[in-house]
This record gives structure tokens, C-alpha cells and sequence, in this order.
């Protein structure tokens, strides 16, 4: 079974697609990123789960209206309201980055219970952004003037900093295209100006509280995310595993994905058994 569908949310088109049958894994997306990254897991996940991936509003193939807020308040508020049309109580729930913050407001603030959370190097505590995320931020009307070509450029080299070992020319096109072109390239300055590390500030003093098998993995080499707080996080969620990746770096998912893989079909059958 597979299903390509489009959610209505204030306004905003969310796309989301599922597949697969068994119990309900969700995987969470970060930025820049768009659920293209996770949809080889989602693939191969499919033949003992329904997966379900989606795009949060302003990103990959969900609507990028200039007027719209994209801000970590609203994609979590964005995710409450689509589990609760898929009709989904109790998924699994995997999240990268930005996701990871998305997931744990949903949990801790607006109260959704999870099967289990699988925690990839994520967002969830301060600091977060690199020099050039806080430069991009402090400016991102003059950035978003920026000539297409010196636009793709910039866009190419920030995401490669992501990888430990490197993109492919195809990785690196899946990952940058949905940032190109006029409303593309707007978008992309608008989810960096509104990112706010208040929306991890709320949910900081909240990690003993998660009450869901929780998972922690992270890649060794993390550079955007170092692996401090891979060792913060589990020491707040009580009852918490931990797993480093060797020799990958945020992006986990492109730079180990065997190791990820067999990673999380590991969480996933102990969780789901």
C-alpha cells in the first residue's frame, strides 16, 4: 500500500505520503532537509510498518507561502493536528534535527503519546546554529536578494558541511533543489530568520518527563550538532539508550546508512515486539 496525499492546515498544504503495513513509524524531518531524506528508510522499513513521511510547511513539496509562519511552534502544532488525521495514537516516532524538537513538543506540551521516540541527532538543546546560521538569521532580507546562482552556491556549500564523508552529486541535488528558484529561495532564508532557541528553552526543563521508550543516536563526527549533546540528552530522558555512529556526521542517514538502517530495525523490533 501506498498512499500520496495532501493535508489542509491554516492554510497550508503539508505533504505526506505512507506506505507499508504493521504498526505506525513516523519519521521527522529537519532542516534544511525535506522527508527525501528519510524515504529509502521509509522504503525499506515498509515491509513490517506503515511509514509515514511529511513535509513540514515551508519545506520539500509542502506549500512555502511568504505568509505563513514556519517557526518550531508551528511545525509542532503542524504535527499534532496531521497524526490526528492519519487517526495515528500511538506511533513510533524517528526524528532528525530539526524533528527531534518538533517531536518532543508534541510530546511534552501538547501531551500526543508516542510508542517510542528514536532521537537522530536532533535539535533540543541550546546552543544550536552554526556562525553562518546566526549570520544568515541577523540578515536573511539581505540574503534572500541574493543572485540565483551565488544563492545555489551558498545553499550547496552550507549542506555539505553537514556530511562527514561527503555528498553525491544526486544527494547533493535532492537536498538543495527544493531551495531553488524564487519561492524556493525565499523559504529557505524565512525558516532560518524565525528559527528561535526559546522553542528548545520550553522543552529543556521537560526531558525527565518524557515517558516513551526513548533512543538516542548520533553520528561521532557531528559538527553542526557536536556529540555532547547526544550524552545531555540521554542523561535527561530517563531510562534512555544511547548509540554513536562512527565516522558520520549530522547527516547521519546519507553518511552511515547501513549502520542507521540496522539501527533502527534494532529500536524498531525491540520497541515494536
Amino acid at each position: 500500500m501506498r498512499d500520496d496525499s495532501w493535508f489542509e492546515w491554516r492554510g497550508r498544504q503539508i505533504a505526506w505520503s505512507r506506505r507499508g503495513s504493521g504498526p505506525a513509524v513516523v519519521l521527522c524531518h529537519g532542516t534544511p532537509w525535506s522527508s527525501a531524506l528519510w524515504r529509502p528508510y521509509a522504503e525499506a522499513l515498509a515491509d513490517d510498518f506503515t511509514v509515514y513521511l511529511w513535509d513540514m510547511p515551508g519545506y520539500g513539496r509542502s506549500s512555502q507561502d511568504p505568509g505563513h509562519d514556519v517557526d518550531l511552534g508551528v511545525q509542532s502544532e503542524a504535527f499534532v493536528a496531521l497524526l490526528e488525521h492519519w487517526g495515528e495514537e500511538r506511533p513510533h516516532v524517528v526524528a532528525h534535527d530539526y524533528g527531534g524538537a518538533v517531536s518532543l513538543r508534541a510530546h511534552l506540551l501538547h501531551h500526543v503519546p508516542y510508542a517510542s521516540l528514536c532521537l537522530v541527532d536532533v535539535v533540543a538543546l541550546r546552543p544550536w546554529g552554526s556562525p553562518f546560521f546566526r549570520l544568515v538569521k541577523e540578515n536573511a532580507d539581505v540574503f534572500a536578494q541574493l543572485p540565483p546562482e551565488i544563492h545555489r552556491g551558498l545553499v550547496e556549500a552550507y549542506v555539505g558541511t553537514a556530511s562527514h564523508r561527503g555528498l553525491s552529486a544526486t544527494d547533493l541535488a535532492m537536498l538543495v533543489d527544493p531551495w531553488l528558484g524564487v519561492d524556493g529561495q525565499a523559504a529557505f532564508y524565512r525558516q532560518i530568520a524565525q528559527a528561535d532557541e526559546r522553542f528548545t528553552a520550553e522543552i529543556e526543563d521537560l526531558l525527565g518527563s518524557v515517558d516513551t521508550p526513548t533512543h538516542v543516536v548520533w553520528g561521532a563526527d557531528d559538527t553542526w550538532i557536536p556529540v555532547d549533546r547526544a550524552a545531555r540528552i540521554h542523561a535527561a530522558v530517563p531510562g534512555s539508550t544511547l548509540t554513536l555512529v562512527p565516522r558520520a556526521g549530522h547527516l547521519v542517514p546519507l553518511d552511515a546508512p547501513v549502520a542507521l538502517a540496522a539501527e533502527l530495525r534494532r529500536w524498531l523490533g525491540v520497541v515494536a515486539s
